[in-house]
């Protein structure tokens, strides 16, 4: 397996305005990755997307770091109109086209709006959230770009969740951005899930938590509660409490050898946090 990382890990950086997208290719290049991934381009005034996406394919091949992946937020469940938002997330295709990546990731929906929900649950939505994976997967096919879903956003976490999404779409070209920490949200235990979750497995996020009960105190800033109500905190890879080297473990005996992405949101230094991650990651994939 090859180690990338995602530029949301870098998000300290980019909020200060001490880098942009552009200069963490290099920056990247610099730690040691052997790719970067993008998330959501964020292009400068002035400057289209697509432009921005031509800038930064220019740049990776000057630096010699390829892009991995691109990863868009999406919601076919809650867009006013679904035609609109498969057309809106065709035109992410596009984008991860220029880049040129071979994996992209979109996501699937947040859950019900308060106000459409009325009982519904998962099962309810998948007919719509089916509709549209399999829309914009058979438009990637064109550019030979594979799509995912991440287990993310809480209402389409868990492994038994993404699986029928996945299942239901069938189609090889579409499957799972798998993310080793964030079953943890729905409280999902990390290895079961990505055991789950394998045989679909595009691309990989190694993250990491601290986990502390929800039947103990608010551990405070920093917390947030997942589904069942524990208490979680982005932690370093390697220093909390998910099992990411028995994860990555199933992964290699289910015959996955792509990408792995650091993705790091802890409350450390963010450069400390992502080469000690990057470092403690190395180590795990040569135990494995």
């Amino acid at each position: 397996m090859k180690i990338s990382v995602s530029s949301y890990s870098f998000s300290q950086l980019l909020n200060s305005g001490e880098h942009s997208q552009l200069t963490l290719i290099a920056l990247a290049k610099e730690m040691g990755f052997d790719a970067i991934e993008f998330t959501d381009l964020c292009p400068p005034d002035g400057v289209t997307e697509e432009e921005y996406a031509k800038q930064i394919k220019a740049e990776s091949e000057r630096v010699g770091l390829p892009v991995s992946s691109y990863t868009i937020g999406a919601d076919f469940l809650k867009a006013d109109n679904l035609d609109d938002e498969i057309a809106r997330v065709c035109k992410k295709v596009d984008i991860a086209s220029i880049l040129g990546v071979k994996v992209m990731r979109h996501d699937a929906t947040t859950g019900f709006n308060e106000e459409d929900r009325h009982y519904k649950g998962f099962d309810e939505s998948l007919p719509v959230l089916i509709k549209g994976c399999k829309a914009v997967t058979d438009y990637a096919k064109q550019y030979g770009i594979r799509t995912c879903v991440e287990n993310h956003g809480f209402f389409c976490q868990d492994s038994v969740r993404v699986e029928k999404l996945i299942t239901g779409v069938a189609d090889e070209n579409f499957g799972a951005l798998i993310d080793i920490g964030n079953f943890a949200c729905a409280d999902d235990p990390s290895p079961i899930a990505v055991g789950r979750l394998a045989p679909y497995v595009k691309y990989v996020h190694a993250k990491d938590f601290h986990i502390k009960s929800g039947n103990g105190f608010n551990p405070g800033r920093g917390f947030f509660r997942s589904r069942g109500g524990n208490y979680l905190r982005g932690a370093i890879i390697g220093h909390g409490d998910i099992p990411v080297t028995q994860c990555l473990s199933v992964l290699k005996n289910s015959g996955y050898d792509g990408y792995v992405s650091v993705e790091f949101e802890g409350m450390e230094n963010a450069l400390d946090g992502i080469s000690t991650g990057l470092e403690n990651l190395r180590n795990m994939l040569k135990i494995i």
